[in-house]
């Protein structure tokens, strides 16, 4: 049996992975740092500290598995981005619920602290360090809002990430259409 040899101009598997170089994950790395340490100082709650630290580290892993799956499943990549949306989006209401239940406020988008906390994510090389002062603040207001801050900013990292994958995979279709051209060019 011989077997027909054929060249192609694309890859049928893409690069993929990568994963660390993204904000969003660098951004998620400083939230489930941080959110360890919040619940460790201040929630006694034993099962909300698995919760709050499950969606954290949920959101973080949700990017690195759906770029690690990238180069043979873009559907499952964007599903992926869209769970970790969702674990933000759970954290987020967790950290919204302590403010409320404690009588302490949440800070506007134009408070000079929210400010200052949004112009860190300008900053090169960022890490849990840049932020330890506000997330490990003896002010549990302090430390709270400087989480939300860094949240709503992981929400808008990944919100432009889907779009980009929605966009490339409108632009380029996905691994099942490569693996269709791919076998329809070598039965030529």
């Amino acid at each position: 049996m011989t077997y027909k040899t054929y060249t192609t101009n694309t890859k049928l598997i893409p690069p993929h992975g990568g994963y660390k170089n993204l904000e969003a994950y660098k951004t998620a790395v400083i939230i489930s740092d941080g959110t360890e340490y919040f619940c460790r100082k201040w929630i006694k709650d034993l099962k909300l500290v698995s919760q709050m630290n499950g969606a954290a580290r949920s959101g973080k892993q949700c990017i690195a598995e759906g770029s690690l799956n990238s180069g043979t499943s873009k559907k499952l990549e964007l599903k992926l981005v869209g769970s970790a949306r969702g674990s933000y989006g759970e954290l987020l209401e967790d950290f919204e619920d302590f403010l409320r239940q404690r009588g302490l406020r949440i800070w506007g988008k134009d408070n000079p602290r929210v400010i200052a906390i949004r112009r860190i994510a300008y900053m090169s090389h960022k890490s849990y360090m840049t932020y330890k002062t506000y997330i490990e603040s003896e002010d549990p207001e302090t430390a709270v809002n400087t989480l939300i801050c860094l949240i709503h900013q992981e929400n808008f990292l990944l919100d432009q990430l889907l779009r980009t994958l929605e966009k490339d995979f409108l632009e380029k279709g996905g691994f099942t259409e490569r693996l269709y051209n791919s076998r329809k060019e070598a039965k030529k």
